[in-house]
């Protein structure tokens, strides 16, 4: 192979390693954070700017409260919550954009912030969600690929706005949008630029506006 694709942020050591074993064959890494300081002129990263569609899924949330509760909200039902995954930088631009989203259509909104420790661990979001909702509150977000959370609320009749995907077959009643990512953009960039022998960036970042950051139907 010419060039080599990793999907996981914990491909990253690995795939460094082999680019300066293989110094022909390009190396490009999703959600990687070390092209930049490796200096390793076949290795790269990329990502998408997620938090532009997190603030658009916090605006539907916003407006699902709204819907709920009326233009008279109250702070108690206007408090919401978010299962994370690690307290990483990723993760706190995400929910702060979601957040803001949603304070934009409803002032008052306040949030919990739950993390797991984890990438994907479905029990863990699960109760992390719990947690949530028996603290009071009354909408669920997550920075979470399982249906641990969605679930959760699915069986509660608490709205929830996940991510990465649509939970609508599984959660009917619940599921508000999703944001999700899109490869295909930088799929197309990578091979255009091996194929014209272009330089693929070191660092790598589309938007809405690129395509690289979409959202599902809303419910």
């Amino acid at each position: 192979c010419d060039v080599i694709f990793a999907d996981s942020f914990g491909h990253e050591s690995f795939l460094l390693k082999a680019a300066k074993e293989f110094p022909e064959v390009q190396f490009c890494h999703a959600t990687g954070t070390t092209a930049h300081t490796e200096n390793v002129a076949n290795f790269h990263n990329a990502f998408a700017s997620i938090y532009e569609g997190r603030y658009l899924a916090g605006v539907a949330a916003g407006l699902k409260l709204l819907e709920l509760y009326g233009a008279d909200i109250t702070a108690d039902e206007a408090k919401i919550g978010y299962v994370g995954a690690h307290p990483y930088a990723e993760v706190i631009s995400g929910y702060t954009s979601f957040y803001l989203g949603v304070k934009s259509i409803v002032p008052e909104v306040t949030m919990d912030v739950q993390f797991t420790g984890s990438w994907y661990d479905e029990i863990g979001e699960k109760n992390a969600a719990i947690a949530l909702i028996d603290n009071g509150c009354v909408l669920i977000s997550q920075h979470a690929d399982s249906m641990g959370a969605p679930s959760v609320c699915e069986e509660k009749g608490v709205p929830n706005v996940s991510y990465n995907g649509s939970t609508y077959e599984a959660c009917p009643e619940t599921f508000i949008v999703s944001s999700a990512i899109n490869w295909a953009p930088y799929y197309m960039y990578i091979t255009k630029c091996f194929s014209t022998g272009a330089d693929i960036n070191a660092n790598w970042c589309g938007g809405i506006e690129e395509g690289s950051v979409v959202l599902t139907g809303i419910n």
